[in-house]
């Protein structure tokens, strides 16, 4: 089995801002696994916030022994970035020796379009209300904040879209007090749910405040090892291959909170269309999926996912799977 990495830098449409900063590109690992008659390939995006770098990542990868499966993939690299594009390229090769698609070969329904939330980056309460104004046609927004003085960025993506479903993200920026007072406003603004208000491992306290709203944990899960220290704080988890390690963990994690009881979100780091291939199947079914990666994108890969009035489509075998 032959396995190449390379390094890709895709631009942004518009500077995309979260409360640990901003980015202008999409930069990905693309990892690609050939058994001499078939090509796979996979994507993922290194996260800083997890210790990861384009560098890291590629090393992760080019250290793999010459020989395995996705099998012993699970045990030969931690759960993380570099195996997400590894699991998926080998699930991509899998189809295509096999002229069959993914979701047949993992037991799974057809999959069908999901309507997907459109992220609006943090930014001052003007430019966010433009923002929303522009977007109100979409039926799912999601707001970026994470500040001590979110309350009126709130009131003002609601006047700019008063007819969208809206769904927040803190990115940990909240400390329970803050949370706690703004948690009744989201409610009064109709807000659906709140993702992961305060820091990863400093949120006991959602055990014992209330919680009007659906709380979901992202950066306090990754893939099902984490999910028994998250009861009674969360509500929803957000599953993303980048955290998972892959196709494979993901879908185990989705099985094993939804016998805990907890409802599922599918998110993405900002990607392009092949990153959020695999996680449309993850995807079926959630309370909210969150795919928007291509959206935001200047430039996609060549055979970009479909997205329209009914969501994001599942992929083409053209792209992956």
């Amino acid at each position: 089995m032959r396995l190449s990495v390379t390094s890709e830098s895709f631009p942004l449409a518009e500077v995309f801002t979260i409360s640990r900063g901003s980015k202008t590109a999409a930069e990905v690992v693309t990892v690609r696994v050939s058994d001499g008659r078939a090509e796979g390939w996979g994507e993922c995006v290194p996260y800083a916030r997890y210790n990861e770098t384009i560098a890291s990542v590629s090393a992760e990868v080019e250290g793999l022994p010459e020989d395995f499966d996705r099998t012993a993939l699970q045990t030969l690299l931690p759960a993380g970035a570099a195996r997400n594009a590894v699991d998926c390229a080998l699930w991509d090769l899998k189809a295509k020796r096999a002229g069959q698609r993914v979701w047949d070969l993992a037991g799974l329904p057809k999959p069908g379009p999901e309507i997907t939330a459109y992220t609006l980056s943090l930014g001052e309460p003007d430019a966010m209300e433009a923002a929303a104004r522009k977007h109100a046609h979409r039926p799912l927004l999601k707001i970026k904040l994470g500040t001590a003085d979110d309350m009126a960025r709130l009131e003002a993506v609601r006047r700019g879209a008063p007819k969208s479903r809206i769904i927040v993200d803190a990115n940990e920026g909240w400390s329970a007090e803050v949370y706690s007072d703004l948690a009744p406003h989201m409610v009064r603004l109709g807000v659906a749910l709140v993702e992961q208000p305060l820091p990863a491992g400093e949120d006991d306290m959602l055990a014992e405040i209330a919680r009007p709203l659906p709380v979901c944990a992202d950066e306090s899960c990754h893939d099902s090892s984490t999910l028994a220290a998250l009861k009674g704080k969360y509500d929803v988890i957000n599953i993303k291959l980048d955290k998972t390690g892959g196709l494979t963990e993901a879908l185990r994690l989705r099985e094993a909170a939804l016998a805990d009881g907890y409802r599922i979100m599918v998110g993405c780091m900002v990607g392009t269309s092949l990153a959020m291939a695999p996680a449309t199947l993850v995807a079926q079914g959630a309370m909210v999926t969150d795919l928007d990666g291509p959206l935001l994108l200047a430039q996609d890969r060549d055979e970009p996912l479909k997205f329209d009035e009914a969501g994001v489509h599942p992929p083409t075998p053209g792209l992956w799977g």
